[in-house]
């Protein structure tokens, strides 16, 4: 069977315009997650974008750091995936959100494991670091969920697996417990994650540390708590905006 990684991004973003091409050390931020992602064994990593020409950029990049890349729906990330997962044969993938610059190699890695011992549907983990790690999905389950979603706005996807109860759903096993925390959000949504990212960056690539983990990520936070403090406040703000945004339409 064949596993990805589907770095799902697009330019197009309000909060925080171009952030997935917005430069820290001179590289663009999706080039941070696409580099960390390529350090993990699978198949395939996938780039999937949109058909629009603003996005024709994040192909050139897919091309320049030597990954695949897929072209699909503006809104429907779901069709999206499945379209990518057709035409490169996967039966199984990790999502990795272009927000999410430090997605954990060990996370992914343990889902891929997890799909593999027990052929999962959909794994989840709420209780890590907000960015650590998105969903590991199947294939079958995908297609069935885009039968019978009756949406194409798609963006807050998890519901179709989770609250259907037609799927296996599972939570990641054997996280490491430093990777449980509500306190350090790893997502780039705003101006302040934004100097959150480069804080952490800008340390790491001074100490000439490119290969960090994010067990080292956890343990210079927890000697720079205020580093932390810089965008946490933003979390109550997320969830709000995730439960607003979240609707189940079924055919």
């Amino acid at each position: 069977m064949k596993t990805a990684i589907f770095i799902t991004v697009r330019t197009g973003s309000t909060r925080l315009p171009n952030k997935a091409l917005i430069e820290i050390e001179s590289i663009p931020t999706i080039v941070h997650l696409i580099r960390r992602m390529k350090k993990i064994k699978t198949d395939h990593i996938i780039l999937c974008t949109t058909a629009l020409k603003e996005d024709d950029i994040l192909c050139k990049i897919a091309v320049n750091e030597k990954i695949d890349f897929f072209r699909g729906s503006v809104k429907d990330k779901l069709m999206r995936w499945k379209e990518a997962a057709e035409e490169f044969k996967i039966d199984f993938f990790v999502t990795a959100d272009g927000d999410d610059l430090f997605c954990s190699e060990d996370l992914v890695n343990l889902a891929f494991k997890q799909f593999f011992s027990n052929d999962s549907d959909f794994i989840e983990s709420p209780e890590v670091i907000c960015g650590a790690f998105s969903y590991g999905i199947s294939y079958r389950a995908l297609k069935k969920v885009c039968e019978i979603k009756n949406s194409e706005d798609t963006e807050m996807m998890w519901t179709y697996f989770k609250d259907t109860n037609l799927f296996n759903i599972e939570t990641l096993n054997d996280i490491p417990t430093e990777f449980i925390r509500d306190d350090i959000r790893m997502t780039l949504d705003y101006q302040d994650d934004l100097i959150f990212f480069k804080k952490i960056l800008n340390h790491f690539y001074k100490k000439s540390n490119l290969n960090f983990s994010l067990f080292d990520i956890v343990d210079y936070l927890d000697k720079n708590k205020e580093i932390i403090n810089i965008n946490s406040y933003l979390q109550d703000k997320w969830r709000s905006n995730q439960i607003e945004n979240t609707k189940l339409k079924l055919r």
